[in-house]
């Protein structure tokens, strides 16, 4: 199979997307922005050992490239415009390539977003850059540096699922024995199909002064949002939203109670919005603490007593161990 047969057979699809002017098929896309909107742009890369396990199914693999960069967009409170895809493989392989296009455009196909151009290559390594591109209105356009004093800190979801799924893949022999089959199929599938929050970033770009996906842990990217706002924050941990799967395992195992702080790939949104806003939010969220003058970042554990936390989060360029 050619590049060309390649790109024929598993990623030119119809667009009926009124946004798309050109899709795949032409030296580049052409996109319609909506009239007084600006154009957002983002840009992921995942690599095979680095992001994801090699075990990781393909339609997998695709789900999660697609629903990474619609999180982006989710965190802008942008809609969703058109998508990109560049694939360095090693060897054409139909047995990976057809489940990996099959989860890619189930998710776009979900949010109503057309692949519109891309490209392929030859590497030792399998590697995917995805460019989303979406669009909001210039004051409905959240950003990390809109949080102010008093407001109230929320996050959509449950937190800490992604980091159990992936040390049940790692550290199999960690998991406790009282965990059942179902829920440790849950919370792999947390780390493996992460739910994009398009829909409530949209509400939230209504009411909200500042968002952030969790992608590299919590604390590590609250502190983004409290760097890019010169403020500070008081985050409760008797608040956080754990899920039933996840409360098993550290009823099980208390020494991992603490990872929801720290671990990555939740891809829930986290935000700041005025506590009179609250009531008027109309999605499912958790209140998790409060933006403060004072710049510094205080947790508070079940007592109300200051934790001591070492505030870290996912780092590229760190060792890995996803085998």
């Amino acid at each position: 199979m050619t590049e060309f047969e390649l790109i024929a057979r598993y990623f030119s699809r119809p667009c009926t997307d009124a946004a798309v002017v050109l899709g795949v098929g032409d030296d580049c896309a052409a996109l319609r922005v909506p009239e007084g909107e600006r154009l957002l742009v983002s840009t992921d890369l995942l690599v095979d050992g680095r992001h994801f396990p090699e075990s990781t199914a393909a339609f997998d693999v695709g789900y999660k490239a697609m629903a990474v960069n619609l999180s982006d967009l989710a965190a802008m409170g942008a809609r969703p415009l058109g998508v990109t895809l560049g694939l360095a493989l090693p060897t054409i392989e139909p047995d990976w390539l057809e489940p990996f296009a099959q989860g890619f455009y189930a998710l776009a196909e979900h949010y109503g977003i057309c692949l519109v151009g891309g490209d392929t290559v030859k590497s030792p390594v399998r590697t995917l850059a995805v460019t989303i591109m979406g669009s909001a209105r210039p004051d409905r356009m959240l950003t990390r540096s809109g949080a102010r004093p008093g407001d109230l800190i929320a996050v959509t979801g449950t937190i800490g699922d992604a980091g159990l799924g992936l040390r049940s893949i790692q550290h199999p022999e960690s998991m406790p024995a009282s965990l059942n089959p179902e829920d440790i199929d849950f919370l792999q599938m947390r780390l493996n199909r992460p739910t994009p929050r398009v829909d409530e970033g949209r509400r939230l770009a209504e009411v909200a002064h500042a968002a952030i996906d969790i992608s590299d842990g919590l604390l590590q990217d609250l502190g983004h949002v409290l760097s890019a706002s010169h403020v500070g924050a008081v985050v409760e941990t008797d608040r956080l939203p754990i899920s039933p799967a996840a409360r098993a395992w550290f009823a099980a195992d208390p020494t991992q109670r603490h990872l929801p702080l720290t671990a990555g790939d939740d891809y829930e949104l986290l935000f700041t919005l005025p506590p009179e806003q609250w009531g008027t939010l109309g999605i499912s969220a958790t209140v998790i603490g409060r933006i403060t003058e004072d710049k510094r970042l205080r947790v508070l554990d079940v007592e109300g007593h200051d934790m001591s936390v070492h505030v870290h989060g996912f780092d590229h360029f760190a060792p890995v161990d996803l085998d």
